[in-house]
């Protein structure tokens, strides 16, 4: 069996600046802050295998209160060593999801892979884009290294990987976006990124405006309830703020 683990970076909300400022809800109070104001979760999260221990998209790559990588510390508390990671797969490089990529040094400024013993797997496509669009969603200097390092795999179309992994190219959320589904004979772990972040929008059919392809992903999220439904998929909800996984009955 497959051993999924949420590691929460906690809820922000993100308004038309792109800004993440953290929400608690125990005081803070949504209306407060800027009109159009979505409150998400920043959720990455470890699948352990058999084979591999996975890290799906990275965070914000923030650091907590002792100056420790966020998403290092959150491994640590699961019992997890962050250098045994053995893959990093990235559905797309907007920096709520790519943050934690790279971290930089607090003295030197220098910039290392936060998980330099894995292998990064990322389009490409995605990576090229990232920095022709360096600004409010993309922050090329937290993606730069995948360019330059060789445990690096880039993807494009769709595919597998080590014959249980598998990738498809979905251009939905952002041109180069790409969903996984991981396989290993037991179970069906599907993570679809930001073009299934919450099961709200899985269950209601609309066009969302901060989408690069709003129909598209709309029709996608259809597309991946049903698939997910027939064959028993347990979906990975990067953005909710309540449910962190299920399974479509």
């Amino acid at each position: 069996m497959a051993r999924i683990i949420p590691l929460s970076e906690g809820s922000f909300t993100v308004d038309g600046t792109k800004r993440f400022v953290p929400f608690d809800e125990r005081k803070d109070v949504l209306k407060d802050r800027p009109a159009g104001s979505l409150l998400v979760e920043i959720q990455p999260f470890l699948v352990i295998t058999d084979k591999d221990i996975l890290l799906l998209d990275t965070g914000l790559g923030f650091r907590n209160p002792d100056g420790v990588l966020q998403l290092h510390q959150n491994l640590i508390d699961q019992g997890i060593n962050p250098m045994e990671v053995t893959k990093v797969l990235m559905s797309h490089l907007h920096k709520d999801h790519a943050g934690g990529v790279s971290v930089e040094d607090v003295v030197t400024g220098e910039r290392s892979l936060s998980f330099p013993h894995a292998t990064y797997y990322v389009s490409r496509k995605e990576l090229d884009y990232a920095f022709e669009q360096d600004g409010k969603s993309y922050l090329a200097k937290e993606v730069d290294l995948l360019a330059k390092r060789d445990n690096v795999v880039f993807l494009e179309g769709s595919g597998t990987i080590d014959g249980y992994i598998h990738y498809e190219f979905s251009g939905g959320h952002c041109p180069y976006h790409q969903v996984f589904l991981i396989d290993d004979g037991k179970d069906k772990v599907f993570f679809g990124g930001d073009e299934a972040p919450q099961i709200s929008m899985m269950k209601s059919r609309f066009v969302a405006k901060y989408d690069y392809d709003g129909k598209r992903t709309m029709e996608l999220r259809q597309q991946y309830m049903e698939r997910g439904k027939a064959a028993g998929w347990t979906f990975l909800f990067y953005h909710d703020t309540r449910l962190p996984t299920t399974k479509f009955e």
